[in-house]
């Protein structure tokens, strides 16, 4: 029979997941992806080699725990942005997009793919697929939930997300 750990063995092991992705992240960035072994990680991270393939059996799932907690977007509590009042949604979007792209880590995260991506183009794969992507859908349905409210003419959602999530981030 199994049974669900403690509460005290989940805020361990989420002590030690937080750990391993700090710990790949100054590697990843200091030693580049490549030159970066999960054993590095390890010991950096102060777990053992078990510990670390029981969260992350392979260094690209680790990579994608990166991209992913970097790219989530904290619940803040407010409510999601009403499709009625575009100039209201579309400035709590674009502030979100900012506080997403400025917070600590996140220009590590980009130096990373970028010094890698001729070696490694997964890497920029995993960083669209698994942290940009489902931001920029979340846009797009807003601005698809804006034409259909009729506070926008929006024809086509997924270039008016490319277009103003461009204008942020450039």
């Amino acid at each position: 029979m199994r049974t669900e750990p403690s509460a005290y063995h989940r805020r361990v092991a989420e002590e030690k997941r937080a750990a391993i992705l700090a710990a790949a992240t100054g590697l990843f960035l200091a030693s580049g992806y490549d030159s970066t072994s999960l054993a590095r990680i390890a010991e950096a991270a102060g777990v053992s080699k078990a510990t670390l393939f029981k969260q992350f059996p392979t260094k690209a799932a680790l990579f994608d725990a990166i991209v992913t907690e970097s790219w989530r977007v904290e619940d803040s509590g407010a409510p999601d942005p009403s499709a009625e009042d575009l100039r209201a949604g579309l400035t709590a979007i674009g502030h979100r997009y900012v506080e997403l792209l400025t917070r600590p880590g996140m220009t590590a995260l980009f130096r990373i793919v970028i010094a890698e991506l001729p070696r490694f183009p997964e890497l920029g794969e995993a960083q669209f697929s698994q942290g940009k992507l489902p931001y920029f859908e979340s846009v797009s349905r807003y601005l698809a939930a804006a034409h259909v409210a009729g506070s926008a003419t929006v024809e086509d959602p997924t270039l008016a997300a490319t277009q103003f999530l461009g204008m942020i981030s450039n």
